[in-house]
């Protein structure tokens, strides 16, 4: 990372700080969504955002293969017990929209599942926002040919061995397929009260800052230097139909 990044995110680490006080103090519940392609970038993301934060107030969630018992649940069950609470901070690292990605193109959900989903993901995130919750919702995508490094990468790193998993190597394999619910995922669920926004994510430190920039910038706090959030990146935009059209990876 090069000097005047560094210096960037230290400036938006106490800008995250300031918002977790006034979430707290405001008894605010902040739900921030992160999907994407597979390596592209969704851990990283979320330890720069939380790297200065209280542990208290702050938690991630990334929820594993379902239990024999939640297979048979709501399908939206496990996901609301994880829900923020009153001066509370979580981010869904993968979130309900496994359905409408890897269940999808890995056969793990019927295609009544699929297009129950998208029936019901609109009214349920509706509720939340009715009920207080503020919802974030960012996909990170990257390049066919910077995901193929990426995983070549985690396969030779001792230090990201716990990253690999079997739908990694199915990845690169069923790309087109990845792409076409991408694209259908953010378009059906790109809802007024809880919209969608792109992340390219092909420089990982670019993202990391544009995406905190862009939080911070979409949110209300006491103190906002809004000198240091005037600079709208080009790297989060959003989830229109010429976006999806123009920009996106494919």
């Amino acid at each position: 990372m090069k000097k005047k990044e560094k210096e960037i995110l230290h400036h938006l680490y106490i800008e995250l700080v300031k918002l977790q006080k006034e979430i707290i103090a405001s008894n605010l519940k902040l739900l921030i969504v992160l999907e994407g392609r597979d390596a592209a970038g969704k851990d990283g993301t979320i330890k720069n955002i939380i790297k200065h934060l209280s542990p208290r107030e702050t938690r991630v969630v990334a929820l594993s293969k379902p239990s024999d018992r939640e297979v048979r649940e709501w399908y939206f069950q496990r996901y609301a017990t994880e829900l923020p609470v009153l001066g509370e901070m979580v981010i869904f690292n993968r979130s309900w929209y496994n359905r409408a990605g890897v269940e999808k193109v890995m056969g793990f959900c019927s295609d009544k599942e699929y297009q129950l989903f998208f029936g019901t993901v609109g009214p349920f995130e509706k509720m939340l926002v009715d009920e207080g919750f503020v919802i974030m919702k960012y996909y990170l995508d990257i390049s066919k040919h910077e995901q193929e490094k990426r995983l070549e990468d985690r396969k030779k790193d001792p230090l990201k061995q716990w990253k690999i998993s079997p739908i990694d190597k199915d990845a690169q394999k069923n790309w087109k397929e990845y792409s076409e619910v991408r694209n259908e995922m953010v378009l059906k669920t790109n809802f007024l009260h809880a919209p969608w926004f792109i992340v390219d994510a092909e420089d990982k430190d670019a993202a990391h800052i544009a995406v905190i920039k862009h939080l911070l910038g979409h949110l209300k706090y006491k103190g906002k230097d809004k000198s240091l959030l005037k600079h709208v990146s080009e790297l989060v935009y959003p989830a229109t139909p010429e976006n999806i059209e123009e920009k996106l990876y494919r």
